[in-house]
């Protein structure tokens, strides 16, 4: 017999995760969503893995766009992930990139400027996951900027951040 979801949401609340916002834009729309299921896949080629519920405009999106980005967000950055993440409800007619700085990746899909670094991926592959979709992206451009700010984390249910140790001499 299965976990049951309850049972399941209360042990992984236990992993701790980065968090990051996934984009795409079919050239009329651009959606983009919180996500914490991403994970580097392989060096050569370059892949990475995001896991996207299906029902959503990033889910469906994906692949007809067969591009998305994804932007890690630092610990200054809780604002985006609620933001994105529909914790933050929005006014009519209000886009979920209203006053956030984005910039377009090579492949044209929706970056966030400010993140702490950011891939551009070209679709390399889309699984089942049940209710998710389990896409593969071949990472074509990337950036990250030179900063102090940590990388944002999820654990137990909440906002967490990297200490900062100390170089040793």
């Amino acid at each position: 017999m299965a976990v049951n979801p309850d049972e399941m949401r209360d042990t992984l609340r236990l992993w701790a995760s980065g968090v990051t916002v996934v984009t795409t834009d079919n050239g009329e729309q651009r959606v983009g969503m919180t996500v914490s299921a991403f994970s580097s896949l392989c060096l050569e080629p370059p892949l990475v893995v995001v896991c996207i519920f299906k029902d959503t405009h990033v889910g469906q999106m994906i692949p007809e766009t067969k591009k998305f980005g994804v932007s890690i967000l630092h610990a200054d950055q809780s604002y985006l992930s609620d933001r994105f993440s529909g914790r933050i409800v929005l006014a009519p007619g209000e886009d979920r990139f209203d006053g956030v700085n984005v910039t377009q990746g090579k492949d044209g899909s929706p970056v966030l400027t400010d993140a702490i670094a950011w891939l551009d991926c070209r679709l390399h592959a889309q699984y089942d996951g049940g209710s998710h979709w389990i896409f593969v992206g071949e990472v074509v451009a990337t950036q990250r900027r030179l900063t102090d700010n940590a990388p944002l984390l999820y654990f137990d249910r909440d906002y967490r951040a990297l200490e900062r140790q100390p170089e040793q001499p």
